[in-house]
């Protein structure tokens, strides 16, 4: 599968980040593996809670691209860990 060349933007907003990895959760699931996404992300939580997030189902998580608005960058995986439907910050029941 081919990935995109330019960064898949994404722009958050002021969400909290519960939504805000909801709304990436899904949007990754459309993307190939390998794609670079740009998250604009205003919630003061999302520097701390991106990276975990990232760690945690298997994304590449790449770090800050520009500091206002507050943009980060991750690589998305080819077979992430899934996340609970409904809670995207616990991995999925085996």
């Amino acid at each position: 599968m081919e990935t995109a060349k330019d960064p898949v933007v994404i722009d958050g907003g002021d969400k909290s980040c519960v939504r805000l990895l909801l709304e990436l959760r899904a949007h990754i699931a459309a993307l190939p593996p390998e794609t670079v996404v740009h998250l604009i992300a205003l919630d003061p939580a999302a520097p701390i809670d991106l990276p975990a997030w990232c760690h945690m189902t298997g994304h590449a998580y790449l770090g800050v691209v520009a500091p206002a608005p507050p943009t980060y960058a991750l690589r998305s995986a080819a077979r992430p860990v899934p996340t609970d439907p409904a809670s995207p910050w616990r991995r999925a029941a085996s």
